[in-house]
């Protein structure tokens, strides 16, 4: 450590750490490099989104005993980074964390934040007065909808007890809980009759069940319930898209995660109107479907299964 005095000296010794021990990534970096820096950043409450600033600025000894040792329960516990701060970050906006939820990191962050637009009749998002977080775990993107949609009331809905109560800690570290309903629900069976929305967000467990089983150390640190989706990965989808059309306004829309699940999805879903959303991470992972599609596909008549 006594060699060790600058930013730029503790963020090489993690990298060179980090790939020596073969860490496994995807926790919101993807790089050595990025997880390191995001360690010492938030750990010394600097912006997490600016480095150059602080490289050649010195540590005093308590900092970095504490860096050290962040650095090397990384290592030996395998959690993933956020787990260990207690923080993770999405579109600039943090978020308290812990084991009790999956790290936050979907697609359908960015996309809210760019305000559905081309997906919404209302593009200034005023009339968006009711939105539906579905699978929330830690909150994060029923805080961004009720963020970027002002005049929204949102309720957010997860399985978990244990997710709901760090949900409940993030919407009130952002002053929000006149405007965020948590429910405890198996999707939408908690939900009040009659309830409709503009706009459903969902990022279900999608994983299928084998690939599961053979996650790396960080992944098994999560829990299973916000991964295992089957054996093909499309059970609880396959549950949101049968209900989702009772739940939303004419001229709503579901937007909904689903990974690299499209190939079975347009198998099994071949005649419904899909749009596919793009992010600057990901092409096709995330599928946006409208109430009168879903309507139509809800009163599609059966085709009598081959025998």
């Amino acid at each position: 450590m006594d060699d060790l005095h600058t930013i730029r000296d503790i963020l090489r010794f993690g990298v060179t750490e980090f790939t020596r021990a073969k860490l496994t990534y995807g926790h919101g970096t993807a790089r050595a490099i990025d997880e390191a820096a995001f360690m010492l950043l938030t750990a010394l409450d600097l912006p997490h989104d600016e480095l150059a600033p602080w490289l050649d600025c010195r540590l005093t000894r308590a900092e970095r005993e504490q860096i050290l040792a962040l650095f090397a329960r990384r290592i030996a516990t395998r959690k993933p980074a956020p787990y260990l701060l207690n923080a993770a970050y999405i579109q600039g906006h943090r978020f308290y964390v812990d084991e009790r939820v999956i790290v936050p990191r979907s697609y359908i962050g960015e996309l809210i934040a760019a305000g559905l637009n081309d997906l919404l009749p209302d593009s200034d998002g005023e009339g968006v007065t009711a939105v539906l977080d579905m699978c929330t775990g830690s909150g994060c993107l029923a805080i961004l909808a009720a963020l970027t949609f002002p005049n929204a009331r949102v309720d957010a809905v997860d399985l978990s007890a244990d997710a709901l109560d760090v949900a409940a800690k993030n919407v009130a570290d952002y002053g929000l809980g006149d405007r965020i309903r948590l429910v405890k629900s198996d999707l939408f069976a908690g939900l009040d009759a009659g309830e409709r929305f503009n706009l459903i967000i969902a990022n279900p467990p999608y994983v299928a069940s084998a690939e599961v089983a053979a996650f790396d150390a960080e992944y098994r640190a999560e829990p299973v319930l916000a991964h295992e989706g089957g054996a093909d990965g499309l059970d609880v989808v396959r549950r949101i898209m049968a209900a989702a059309a009772g739940y939303l306004k004419p001229g709503g829309v579901l937007v909904m995660e689903i990974g690299t699940g499209r190939e079975r999805f347009e198998a099994e879903f071949a005649t419904l109107d899909v749009m596919w959303l793009a992010t600057e991470t990901s092409d096709g992972e995330v599928l946006a479907v409208s109430a009168e599609a879903l309507g139509s596909m809800a009163t599609a008549p059966k085709r009598a299964k081959r025998r």
